[in-house]
């Protein structure tokens, strides 16, 4: 019995040591960033940040629930850190495409930008491509210059916070809605009842003071433009790159290889190469490239983040 049980062990080792075992995970865990030359040569480098969708500071994930992809703040501080001790890199570019996203993940990336720019003394330009709205021009105000593309649209300076009223659906079904709660205000902007005018006016308060502080910083940012200036062009509408232009709310109209050139002029380089960091797996072949967005994560409870407003040449009869 012995010498069958060692026979077979032996055949299972031969086996084993003549067989190769892939090992393919069931979802890609989130690797250190790595550098990719894009374009041009020499030993100063640009290095491209994108800022594309909605900007938030939550983690893309699968539908497991998994996370797969760090949030675009956490990417792009990462990305900063990164930057910060390789003295070669001489600029940055923020390339933006976005309708905007929550008033914190827009503030922290705007103030990650800043320091990041009087810390290291580095120029930073920013280039708007599709759309740049809301929270993505509320974070181009970081750079020293900011230059969109002759078809962008940008602007929307303002805040909105979503409500839905669904009583008059569920008094049709039959529902109660029966919260338990300890004081008046706590379930105010509940979707199973309408707002009350003293709850609208709380609501108005925050509101108003995030608007305020979105034009606090483009008055830090837009120094052709005052304060008076900037009030009546900061009601939500939006513009597009020629009104920008005219308002002042931008620098300059151009592609991103313009903005490529100005960059080296403005900081007296004619050769760089531009670099974007990226992570294993993902595809960076330009300075088109965009950053990996988990298809996966669509069936996640932030379904709604998926699902800007876009401006498309579409025929669709």
């Amino acid at each position: 019995m012995k010498k069958i049980f060692f026979a077979i062990i032996c055949m299972a080792t031969c086996f084993l040591q003549c067989c190769a075992f892939v090992s393919v995970p069931l979802f890609r865990l989130p690797q250190p960033l790595q550098e990719k030359t894009l374009q041009g040569k020499g030993k100063h480098k640009i290095l491209l940040v994108d800022i594309s969708g909605i900007i938030t500071a939550q983690e893309q994930r699968s539908l497991s629930g998994l996370a797969t992809e760090p949030s675009s703040v956490a990417r792009i501080k990462e990305e900063l850190e990164k930057a910060a001790s390789d003295k070669r890199v001489k600029a940055l570019i923020l390339r933006i495409n976005s309708p905007g996203g929550t008033v914190t993940a827009s503030d922290i990336i705007y103030r990650e930008i800043a320091q990041f720019k009087q810390k290291e003394n580095i120029f930073v330009m920013a280039c708007l491509m599709d759309v740049a709205a809301s929270g993505g021009y509320y974070i181009a105000n970081a750079a020293d210059m900011i230059i969109a593309h002759p078809t962008t649209v940008t602007g929307s300076i303002g805040v909105i916070a979503l409500k839905f009223n669904i009583k008059g659906l569920i008094d049709k079904v039959g529902i109660e809605e029966e919260s338990i709660k300890s004081g008046s205000k706590k379930d105010i902007l509940s979707p199973f009842r309408g707002i009350t005018e003293e709850e609208r006016r709380i609501m108005q308060d925050i509101i108003d003071g995030l608007h305020q502080q979105f034009i606090t910083v483009l008055d830090q940012g837009r120094r052709q433009l005052s304060a008076e200036d900037i009030i009546p062009l900061a009601d939500g509408r939006v513009f597009t790159a020629a009104q920008a232009c005219e308002y002042k709310l931008i620098d300059g109209i151009g592609y991103l290889d313009d903005t490529i050139e100005m960059t080296k002029k403005h900081v007296g380089v004619q050769d760089a190469r531009v670099i974007t960091y990226y992570r294993p797996m993902d595809y960076k072949n330009n300075i088109y490239s965009q950053a990996t967005i988990n298809l996966f994560s669509l069936g996640d409870r932030n379904l709604l983040e998926y699902l800007p407003v876009r401006f498309m040449y579409l025929w669709n009869p």
